[in-house]
């Protein structure tokens, strides 16, 4: 798309850049919901949903602090909560398989796995259906909790053979 230049010899409007959104200036997000094009608003929605927490998300942050809370200033706020919780989501769920894998390798029982980490059954189960996640510090714990199991159960099958 390309625009008449004005007289300073810049685009009259931002938004009429070919470039991708995530090389848009804070200016072009802000006059791009200003306007009525919706081919605009949709490359910025997609742009958010490709990276919910990347640049063109957090310019579009800034440009929502001070735009009025109708029309398309409140679809995008909506695009970015949702985007973000369905990215939140998603990661939630790869650590429960992540944990689920732990417990595999260690060959515990999940209630066992969950007293030698330290936190309650009911918390850990929480962990492996993805619906909260565990701090790092207790990833690594549990990382370890397996590898000595795992290591054990080894060493038992070597002596056996």
């Amino acid at each position: 798309m390309t625009v008449a230049p004005d007289v300073r010899g810049t685009p009259a409007h931002p938004v009429a850049d070919d470039r991708p959104v995530e090389f848009w200036p804070t200016a072009a997000i802000r006059a791009a919901l200003e306007t009525d094009d919706l081919a605009v608003w949709q490359r910025i929605v997609a742009a958010i949903k490709r990276d919910p927490f990347g640049r063109t998300a957090r310019q579009v942050e800034e440009v929502l602090q001070t735009a009025r809370p109708y029309g398309v200033s409140k679809a995008l706020a909506e695009v970015l909560n949702r985007t973000r919780e369905h990215l939140e989501a998603n990661e939630r769920a790869e650590v429960g398989r992540q944990i689920h894998a732990l417990l595999d390798r260690s060959g515990l029982g999940q209630q066992e796995f969950a007293s030698r980490i330290g936190v309650p059954n009911n918390d850990f189960a929480a962990y492996l259906a993805g619906e909260t996640s565990p701090s790092a510090a207790l990833m690594v714990r549990m990382r370890r909790l397996a590898d000595r199991f795992a290591k054990m159960r080894s060493t038992r099958r070597d002596d056996r053979a």
